[in-house]
């Protein structure tokens, strides 16, 4: 799909600045070098976006290639200064649950169902539909940008995984305008809740949306550590750092604060 020629008014209505580039190598590297070389022209919530990505990255430095046309790839800037550092953590999952919400909000009237994967991966009916990656900006640690890849328009043959799907692949059409306007809003609501709680997700009411949103809590797991070992168990509760619980053998808890989760069922 080309780029649209109205543009994206919904978004811009609720951004600053939404830049828009037939295609690039990586959304999330072109803003990381704005940001760098002239922070005061990408204030919050700016956007970067394209149909066409070429090298775009997820977490664990995966590589995230989708022919173009087929989904979309979004950059947003969000400055966290008033945000306490050990608070941060849950900016990629409040990410998380506003592109839930945002993709959800497409499939009102229909039989398809979006919901969270700890820490931040969208499944539409069980398979990931969206993948998410948030970094701070060297030099700036108190911006971040994250990273979004939703898949749109991608016919079930290109997809790169049994475990993946797409709006075309369910036969729906995406709005891309109001799936990011209602993205950006979502997300801005959430950090605003996080500021006025002083970082306290569960008086800021994250830690709630974040639960309702997660089918990965009671769900049996396959957690794969950075550190290369596998924890089996299941996923009981998220804690107030946003890390996930997994009990062991009914009754040996375990908190993960990174890794790659697989719901066994």
């Amino acid at each position: 799909m080309a780029i649209p020629e109205h543009g994206y008014p919904l978004a811009a209505h609720v951004s600053p600045r939404v830049q828009v580039v037939e295609t690039t190598e990586s959304t999330n590297a072109d803003v990381i070098r704005h940001v760098t070389e002239a922070p005061d022209e990408w204030p919050h919530l700016s956007v970067l976006l394209t149909t066409d990505q070429r090298a775009g990255r997820g977490r664990l430095d995966r590589s995230w290639v989708t022919p173009p046309g087929t989904a979309l790839a979004i950059s947003m800037v969000v400055r966290v200064s008033a945000i306490p550092p050990a608070s941060r953590g849950w900016i990629p999952l409040v990410a998380g649950a506003a592109m839930t919400r945002a993709i959800g909000a497409q499939l009102i009237g229909t039989a398809h169902e979006a919901r969270l994967k700890w820490p931040n991966d969208v499944l539409l009916d069980g398979a990931k539909v969206c993948g998410i990656l948030a970094e701070v900006v060297p030099g700036h640690p108190d911006v971040i940008v994250i990273g979004s890849g939703v898949n749109t328009r991608m016919p079930r043959t290109d997809l790169p995984v049994e475990t993946a799907t797409s709006f075309q692949a369910i036969g729906q059409e995406a709005d891309d305008d109001r799936l990011i306007a209602d993205y950006l809003t979502a997300l801005d609501e959430q950090l605003d809740a996080l500021v006025a709680a002083r970082g306290n997700a569960a008086a800021a009411g994250v830690l709630a949306e974040v639960e309702v949103l997660c089918s990965t809590l009671g769900s049996e797991v396959v957690v794969s550590l950075p550190d290369g070992e596998t924890l089996r168990g299941r996923a009981q509760r998220i804690d107030p750092d946003g890390r996930l619980v997994v009990v062991r053998d009914s009754e040996f808890e375990s908190v993960v604060s990174a890794g790659d989760v697989v719901h066994v069922r």
